[in-house]
């Protein structure tokens, strides 16, 4: 149904969150059959936000994009405006290093929450420990792979057929038979490409 609650956040954002999994990278995604902003007035320019509106505006995005809650995001936040150097740069590196990212990244999963729920039932190991911590972060180095006991699911097949299609991004490296694969780097800005206004994000929380 086109008014899908997670539909709806994308058309109300005004860019692809991701939200359903496959169905995003299909023409059936909402925002490509109907991609003005929800309600009846939906199509109607919109009001003129104040800067506290557009700051916020960005902010959902981004919380929405990575399936944060508010508390989360503000520590994730906060963490990189502590540290030394850009601090949007800091804060999308560390929501990208996100184990459960990551195997979205791999194509392991077709959406973040996906990912997060094989994550939470314990389906991968990082270097050879099983990791259930969906907010875990990845390094450079760090190996991926299945836990031997689900290598068996029959979604597996269904992975290895998918990730053969899948464009990886360059800092992952993926064996498609086996379904290993390695932090090859940290990423890029460039390589992330969120379609956020971070300077905004870091904006509302230096208020």
């Amino acid at each position: 149904m086109m008014n899908n609650s997670k539909c709806v956040k994308c058309r109300r954002a005004g860019i692809k969150l991701f939200l359903k999994g496959d169905r995003c990278f299909t023409p059936k995604c909402a925002m490509i059959r109907k991609p003005s902003a929800p309600g009846v007035h939906g199509r109607k320019r919109p009001g003129r936000l104040s800067e506290y509106g557009l700051q916020l505006k960005e902010k959902q995005k981004l919380k929405r994009i990575y399936g944060l809650r508010e508390k989360q995001f503000g520590i994730y936040v906060k963490g990189a405006l502590k540290k030394r150097g850009v601090s949007a740069a800091l804060l999308m590196r560390r929501l990208e290093m996100r184990l459960d990212n990551v195997i979205f990244r791999l194509g392991l999963a077709s959406s973040r929450k996906q990912a997060r729920q094989m994550v939470l039932h314990g389906f991968f190991k990082v270097n050879g420990i099983k990791t259930d911590r969906p907010s875990f972060l990845v390094k450079k180095g760090d190996n991926i792979v299945f836990n031997e006991s689900k290598m068996k699911k029959p979604v597996i097949e269904e992975i290895k057929k998918k990730v053969k299609k899948h464009n990886l991004p360059e800092w992952l490296e993926l064996d498609g038979e086996s379904l290993k694969s390695v932090v090859k780097k940290e990423p890029t800005e460039s390589e992330i490409g969120s379609g956020v206004d971070l300077s905004k994000i870091i904006e509302f929380y230096s208020r």
